[in-house]
């Protein structure tokens, strides 16, 4: 089957929408602690922090906006978070004091509607088609951290930090305009997700299948966010201009993701998700173990291609392998913790980051980077996944 009119609104709508707000995360990433140490109070640890929270506020809203959403519907939460994700941006663009910048963040991240946004999907589209769907999104997610760590150093050298904050103002200003786009969706998909229970959530949280993949998306954010904290300030010791980042970025970042569509096509014809997530993990932990010892930069530029060829694929696939494991019911719930984890991970990513950093040095990020992401293969490999028919879906 293929997607019919309704879908096919639905669908481009809040891929844009989805893409907006993931740049508003991963724009400021590769440029935060090279630009924001210009600022009065600047440094490695609060540069971190204002990394970081803007994860911690998304991970505790989440759920709770996911709730409001079944009660008051999707497209009135979707719209407030937007507008709290805009007064973040101003004040963090307005702000020449790292401290502000940290409260700018905060804001940012308290419009905690990314499961909003899964919830939404899930009304509009017919079972059928949802995993589709879920699946493209999750490719959106990657092409958006793509085009962010290009946009985002070539508009900060440019116009500064403040330009960077004023450009994913202006981003969730058009999430607004998609909003009002937005059809209504079918009733009686509204009436079936909105159906929620008290123990549903301890339910998804529990589930022993679930957790590999909540756990994968943690992981994955947090050694993201942790690399993204020392890289920038590396490249640059090791001769990469600070003007240059977003050129040197451009072509890694496209060139990792060709370099996961063959694992994608793969994964999906032979059902083979569970060792290709555990190869994209491979992957992961021989690039951040290279960044540790480098002191060139074409052998750092290269292990960062690496790492984001395990990174987006893992992105890629995660969205689609929660949609098909977990209950109808309780998607939107699941879709919650799920982004949660992802939330989380970038906080505990800025933190961790900015401390190990300034202890350690890239070695640092290096070592709990490592950790975490042995763990996480262990476990998938140990539990696996099976969608809800039984079968194998890692």
């Amino acid at each position: 089957m293929a997607f019919n009119t309704l879908e096919k609104k639905a669908l481009t709508g809040l891929a844009l929408l989805y893409a907006s707000r993931m740049l508003g995360l991963f724009m400021v990433l590769p440029i935060l602690t090279l630009y924001g140490q210009s600022l009065a109070g600047a440094t490695t640890v609060l540069l971190g922090i204002a990394l970081g929270i803007y994860g911690i506020t998304q991970a505790v809203l989440q759920i709770p906006l996911g709730m409001l959403s079944d009660r008051f519907g999707r497209k009135p939460v979707i719209a407030a978070g937007l507008g709290v994700f805009i007064l973040g941006s101003v004040v963090a663009a307005l702000s020449d004091h790292v401290l502000g910048v940290v409260i700018g963040r905060a804001l940012q991240g308290a419009g905690a509607i990314a499961s909003v946004i899964l919830a939404l999907l899930a009304d509009y589209t017919r079972s059928e088609e949802r995993t589709k769907a879920m699946a493209i999104v999750g490719a959106i997610i990657g092409g958006s951290f793509v085009l962010a760590v290009i946009v985002g150093p070539v508009i900060a050298s440019a116009f500064g930090l403040s330009g960077v904050f004023w450009a994913t103002s202006l981003m969730a200003l058009g999430g607004l305009v998609i909003v009002y786009w937005l059809p209504a969706p079918p009733p009686a998909k509204v009436h079936e997700e909105r159906r929620w229970q008290g123990s549903q959530l301890g339910r998804v949280v529990r589930d022993r299948q679930l957790v590999p993949l909540n756990l994968g998306v943690f992981v994955l954010h947090l050694t993201m966010t942790m690399m993204f904290v020392g890289l920038p300030v590396a490249l640059v010791q090791q001769g990469v201009m600070g003007d240059q980042l977003g050129w040197v970025y451009a072509p890694v970042m496209v060139l990792s993701f060709l370099g996961m569509v063959p694992m994608i096509a793969i994964a999906e014809h032979r059902k083979a998700h569970r060792p290709l997530l555990a190869l994209a993990g491979v992957f992961i932990i021989l690039a951040l173990a290279a960044l540790g010892v480098s002191s060139m930069a074409w052998l750092s530029i290269g292990m960062v291609w690496l790492f984001f060829v395990g990174f987006n694929f893992v992105e890629a696939s995660l969205p689609s392998l929660i949609s098909r494991r977990a209950p109808e019911h309780a998607r939107g719930t699941a879709m919650g913790v799920f982004s949660t984890g992802q939330f989380l991970g970038a906080a505990f990513g800025g933190l961790c980051g900015g401390w190990a950093y300034q202890s350690f040095g890239m070695a640092g990020i290096a070592m709990i980077g490592i950790s975490v992401m042995l763990v996480w293969i262990v476990l998938l490999w140990v539990l696996g996944v099976r969608d809800r028919s039984g079968q194998v879906a890692v």
